[in-house]
């Protein structure tokens, strides 16, 4: 189970598997990572000592022991023994020698809350300002939030970047942060990133590869086919929370006013996180990208579903909405796929047709799609 730090794997799995059949061993503990550092040898007799031999094997924070991987295999192998591995980082795990359990683990990503799992608790202006990690979603007060946010941060860039030693200076790093951030949602472009923050394309590059690895975000690429129009084909990268990306980019203290261009940002940025949370949860082998034209028609999601035909939305963060705002996908849409569908989505909460285009409320078509 991978998810970024804070998303409540380890709550989870402690709410999930009794204490009576399963043994949990947290490899951010310092005295457990330390004997194993040492003695990699201990782990068998720990998880097979009398009264473990029947539990299943809980692991929190896998990659910081990789070479655990080929003692789990073993013992699957041997014993049939069930285990649970988590981890906030594929960073080390995708090293060369690995033992990555090919076709004996099935993978599975954990997010910051959905709408779907808040349910009645859900407030979008509240998503939209502090996102939806557990420890900023639950607490009482903006406050506790805003600090809780600028804590995450701050630990993100000791634990996970310093204490790692992925990057030689953290300076640049800094900076890059902070321009990531502002520029969430845009089409990436790293050699002008690179000229602010001071270092080369390859080190932006890095940069990049390092968030994902973190399970702190994503690239959503351009759309694959050639289109009647020119099109662009840089992708686009997103943070995995609002949250976080507004602690990055220090916006934390500003309030999002509808009909703002920060609101209807941040708005386009919640509405792709549900698609992509939620299809993961679902279990669907959905394929998401986005397109735009080199005179700067957009259409934000399209999505391959295997079996269906595409799935275009364009997104609004407007009350209401009308014909002019379905313009790219009416003129592009054909292009993609003529036996496509075709939705709007927004705060407009009357559903109708646009001609080609579906209108529908963007927590109506969540509903529709994942409930």
């Amino acid at each position: 189970m991978f998810g970024a730090r804070g998303t409540g794997k380890t709550t989870l799995l402690h709410d999930y598997f009794s204490p009576e059949e399963t043994l949990f061993i947290n490899l951010l503990d310092p005295d457990v990572y330390d004997q194993l550092l040492l003695d990699i040898g201990r782990f068998l007799p720990m998880i097979n000592q009398k009264g473990n031999e029947k539990k299943r094997v809980v692991i929190d924070e896998i990659q910081r022991l990789p070479r655990l991987l080929d003692l789990v295999h073993l013992e699957i192998q041997k014993t049939k023994k069930q285990f649970v591995l988590t981890g906030s980082s594929s960073r080390r795990l995708k090293q060369k020698g690995t033992n990555l359990l090919a076709g004996r683990a099935w993978v599975y990503n954990l997010f910051p809350f959905t709408t779907l799992e808040l349910d009645k608790e859900f407030d979008l202006i509240r998503a939209l300002e502090w996102g939806t990690l557990p420890d900023a979603a639950l607490v009482n007060d903006e406050q506790n939030a805003r600090e809780y946010l600028n804590a995450y941060v701050g630990t993100y860039l000791q634990k996970e970047i310093q204490e790692e030693q992925w990057v030689r200076k953290l300076a640049p790093f800094r900076s890059f942060l902070a321009i990531a951030a502002q520029m969430n949602g845009k089409i990436v472009n790293k050699s002008k990133i690179a000229k602010e923050v001071g270092v080369d394309d390859v080190t932006i590059s890095n940069y990049f590869e390092i968030l994902e690895d973190t399970l702190l975000g994503f690239t959503l690429p351009a759309f694959h086919k050639s289109v009647r129009k020119g099109q662009r084909l840089s992708p686009k990268f997103y943070f995995i929370d609002t949250g976080i990306k507004r602690a990055l980019d220090k916006t934390l203290s500003v309030r999002l006013l509808p009909q703002t261009f920060a609101y209807g940002d941040a708005f386009e940025h919640w509405v792709i996180l549900e698609f992509i949370k939620n299809a993961s949860y679902s279990r669907l082998d959905w394929t998401f990208s986005y397109l735009r034209t080199k005179d700067d028609l957009e259409i934000d999601l399209i999505i391959q579903r295997p079996g269906e035909p595409y799935l275009m939305v364009e997104i609004k963060s407007k009350d209401r909405v009308d014909i002019e705002d379905a313009k790219a996908l009416e003129l592009l849409g054909p292009d993609i796929d003529r036996k496509g569908e075709r939705w709007l989505l927004s705060n407009d909460p009357l559903g109708r047709n646009l001609e080609g285009t579906r209108a529908i409320h963007w927590k109506d078509a969540i509903q529709e799609l994942f409930s």
